[in-house]
């Protein structure tokens, strides 16, 4: 709890057996979250026996997979059905620090922000985290255009840490979304199109061999989606397609 406010961390999980453990230790370690979700999205590993031995953990396992976009569904819809009022997403893989959660949260539950997202980009953490190079300037070009594009002034649209507020995610149409890594980028938008306030924290990052990563070929295809949102929100506003939230 914080501020009387129910803390849930969702985690969606792909083949995260060597990393999920570490992970949760640290979450559970800020002192302030009462319940864990982990979805796992139909791994290889032994993501979901590891998952099920923790405290405080509730597991949903994909009998297939579905998609990063599809397990984040999960992971919200779960999140409300168990009372969260602050609900933060951070990935199993370690590569974004737990430390950052009772800060994230604080900024939602004093109602600055409904968002909050922890970015790689402010204070140099991605490059000094091992981001590779062409990641970093795919990372600083798509979010020049997004911000062009959706007229907001973010560091990053592609961090996978991320802090809402319920009655924020209740008012994101987040079944309308791809259930592929897109979904990050789309829900940024839906949150700008709502003209809601969202916050960002410096958040130092690791690129460790078994933190989980998209090929190149992936990589495109997001990237594509990524202008394809942006350029979609603008093209709402000019009133030539529906609204996107």
């Amino acid at each position: 709890m914080l501020n009387g406010q129910k803390i849930v961390v969702v985690m969606p999980a792909y083949n995260a057996a060597r990393t999920l453990q570490r992970t949760y230790d640290e979450v559970m370690a800020q002192g302030i979250v009462d319940l864990a979700i982990v979805v796992d999205d139909a791994s290889h590993d032994d993501t979901v026996a590891i998952a099920r031995k923790l405290d405080r953990v509730q597991v949903e396992v994909h009998p297939e997979n579905r998609g990063y976009g599809a397990n984040q569904k999960t992971c919200y819809r779960l999140a409300l059905a168990a009372g969260a009022d602050i609900i933060i997403m951070i990935h199993p893989d370690y590569q974004y620090t737990p430390q950052l959660i009772p800060a994230m949260a604080a900024l939602v539950a004093s109602g600055l922000y409904p968002c909050v997202l922890g970015s790689r980009i402010l204070g140099g953490g991605a490059l000094r985290g091992g981001m590779p190079w062409w990641k970093y300037v795919a990372n600083r070009f798509l979010t020049f255009v997004e911000n062009l594009l959706l007229s907001a002034k973010l560091s990053e649209y592609h961090t996978g840490y991320r802090a809402f507020a319920r009655t924020l995610l209740e008012r994101l149409p987040l079944d309308t979304n791809s259930d592929d890594f897109v979904f990050d980028n789309q829900v940024i938008a839906q949150i700008i199109a709502l003209d809601c306030a969202i916050g960002e924290m410096t958040c130092p990052a690791r690129y460790l061999p078994e933190a989980s990563s998209i090929n190149f070929r992936r990589s495109v295809r997001y990237g594509v989606g990524c202008l394809f949102t942006a350029l979609r929100f603008r093209f709402a506003l000019w009133g030539l397609v529906r609204p996107i939230a």
